[in-house]
């Protein structure tokens, strides 16, 4: 192989390594107490209504069938 061979395998191996060793960036924003404390009220106010809504369900063909 001579030097322009040469060179060019080195510039496509560090060409190759460095699309493989990137990596699509993970956007992580920093959320403040406030915000964690509305989003957890918000899931516990989903559950909430998931949970009644569920009961009534449960509780209307029992209501029929003594209907």
């Amino acid at each position: 192989m001579n030097r322009k061979q040469k060179m060019i395998k080195k510039t496509a191996k560090r060409a190759k390594a460095r699309k493989n060793k990137h990596t699509p960036p993970t956007i992580k924003k920093y959320v403040s107490k406030a915000e964690r404390a509305e989003n957890q009220a918000k899931l516990e106010a989903e559950q909430n209504a998931q949970e009644s809504s569920a009961e009534t369900t449960q509780e209307q063909p029992t209501s029929s069938e003594s209907a």
